[in-house]
């Protein structure tokens, strides 16, 4: 059975609604099974897989951050970067990364320089912090800027 439609805000976007389709479930339940294979081998439990416009499954993994000493290795990251080097920006644009928790900051900062379509996920960071109540980071504080001259200086120009 499917579940209801969710309405999920995205950052910067008005809020979505997601009615997932039966290869949506298919292949989030992979990404499940990926973080529960990670979970068995002693990592941390997410899994992620990038799947093509037609579903066909191009690249999977799971958290390795304890294995790879690592605190990059969340397998979102992982993917993002196996598509910007094997994926043209077209082909990258049709894909679909599924996944068992919703992405944390960085990997939402990596899927979108990689030009990834979309991010398909089970679980939400809101729920999987009420599940994990003591889990998270501690904000690191950001200030500046300190030298806007300087820093405009060298990023004058630069289109990326």
């Amino acid at each position: 059975m499917a579940p209801e439609p969710q309405t999920s805000p995205t950052k910067g976007s008005p809020a979505v609604t997601f009615d997932p389709t039966e290869d949506d479930l298919r292949l989030l339940r992979r990404a499940v099974d990926l973080a529960l294979e990670g979970r068995a081998a002693g990592q941390a439990p997410f899994g992620s897989l990038l799947a093509g416009p037609d579903g066909s499954v191009l690249a999977e993994d799971h958290n390795t951050v304890l294995a790879d000493g690592d605190i990059t290795a969340h397998p979102e990251l992982k993917l993002a970067r196996w598509a910007a080097r094997h994926l043209d920006p077209a082909t990258a644009a049709g894909t679909t990364l599924y996944t068992s928790c919703q992405p944390c900051g960085m990997c939402t900062g990596a899927l979108a320089r990689s030009g990834l379509g979309r991010v398909v996920y089970a679980l939400s960071n809101e729920q999987f912090f009420a599940e994990n109540p003591a889990g998270g980071f501690p904000e690191v504080p950001q200030l500046g800027p300190g030298l806007p001259d300087e820093g405009r200086a060298a990023v004058a120009g630069y289109r990326p």
